[in-house]
């Protein structure tokens, strides 16, 4: 009886987990796609194009209601969303409030207003978090003089290590062990290391925060670690909350999208290098499953820190978006730039031919990359 009320409660709260996630990332989701499509839908208002739907998702079509000469409206497939502008695909030429009627300079900044609201999300997000404060590495003494809520934490684990088998995770605060019956406190990642170095071999208990829960773990550091990984298989830093006046949070807010998205621009052409030439895939990517189940973890981290990963997905949404791959922005912008540089339109029906062709590469790759996600969390 005590056993089945155990389980039937387990099954309850991780029904109710998977809920708030659920909804916590349609949320992200939401906004992300709302700025986005924001981006083409004021820029084609402002240039006098004719919007005939706000869709958030993909048809087939849930809801939709209609507001002056657009419609809204809600889609089954929640993949992204789209704003539908008269003559995209080149016709209704004649009319002047069509999209193909416009010069090349108004089209090109309709495509790339998406991407430029996804860039400035970001901005605006990382300027709050700035602000409000965030726990980062503190890897000078400036940033450490400032910080508050000091704490050593794990941002790596070695696979099969005893950190790994002990069932440690990323971000889990390290406070200290215990020996002995005794408790030794650590205020640096140093004392972490000096601490392990000397008992070697022997089973010491980690006293680790995460979250809320005070833990205890179980450990015995190795003695012949593999080369890299250390006794216990983890990595460790001093972190602590950082924050900053508004006037500083500004710059800092933009000067961190920045870098961001140089790091997401330089990670994106690592990937598909190594992908065309090697033939390999050197690094995780993760679909709508994957993602939402990491918005979860981050969301119960905090506000802040879901600010921060919501940030992190607008810039690699804007990135990915203005790569010149059919169907996406920069693909279609690429066509605009030929058709401004050769001084005559590109052909239509080709056009269309390869945004179709890239369409459904695109949706086969949300197919494999969704597999992948299931097989990897469930």
């Amino acid at each position: 009886m005590w056993l089945g009320r155990c389980f039937e409660f387990s099954v309850f709260s991780y029904r109710i987990t998977t809920m708030i996630t659920a909804i916590i990332f349609i949320i992200v989701l939401g906004v992300l796609v709302f700025v986005h499509e924001f981006g083409h839908f004021i820029f084609a208002k402002k240039a006098g194009m004719k919007v005939e739907e706000f869709g958030f998702g993909f048809p087939p079509r849930i809801w939709g209601i209609k507001k002056g000469e657009t419609l809204y409206s809600i889609n089954a497939i929640p993949f992204g969303g789209f704003v539908k502008i008269l003559g995209e695909g080149g016709e209704e030429a004649n009319n002047p409030r069509s999209f193909s009627s416009k010069p090349a300079g108004p089209r090109l900044k309709v495509i790339v207003a998406g991407v430029t609201m996804n860039f400035f999300l970001a901005v605006v997000l990382l300027m709050v978090t700035n602000f409000f404060g965030l726990r980062i590495g503190l890897i000078d003494d400036k940033t450490a003089s400032i910080a508050k809520n000091k704490a050593v934490q794990i941002i790596e684990i070695s696979k099969e290590s005893p950190a790994d088998k002990a069932g440690l995770k990323l971000l889990d605060e390290v406070s200290g062990f215990k020996l002995n019956g005794s408790f030794r406190a650590v205020s640096n990642a140093e004392d972490v290391q000096s601490f392990i170095r000397e008992n070697i071999g022997q089973p010491i208990t980690l006293v680790i925060k995460r979250n809320k829960e005070i833990l205890e773990k179980s450990i015995v550091p190795r003695l012949n670690p593999p080369a890299g990984q250390g006794a216990l298989g983890v990595s460790m830093a001093l972190t602590g909350v950082v924050s900053y006046p508004w006037y500083e949070a500004v710059w800092r807010g933009v000067y961190d999208a920045v870098i961001l998205t140089m790091n997401v621009v330089i990670g994106y052409f690592v990937l598909f290098k190594t992908l065309l030439f090697k033939g390999k895939l050197i690094a995780d990517v993760s679909g709508p499953i994957g993602i939402a189940t990491l918005t979860g973890q981050v969301a119960r981290m905090g506000i802040n820190y879901l600010m921060q990963f919501t940030a992190m997905i607008s810039v690699n949404l804007a990135v990915l978006n203005i790569i010149p791959f059919p169907a996406l922005d920069g693909g279609r912008a690429l066509l605009i730039i030929i058709e401004k540089l050769k001084g005559s339109p590109v052909n239509k029906k080709a056009e269309q031919l390869v945004n179709t062709v890239g369409f459904a590469l695109l949706v086969a790759l949300m197919v494999y990359v969704t597999a992948k996600d299931i097989t990897r969390f469930f």
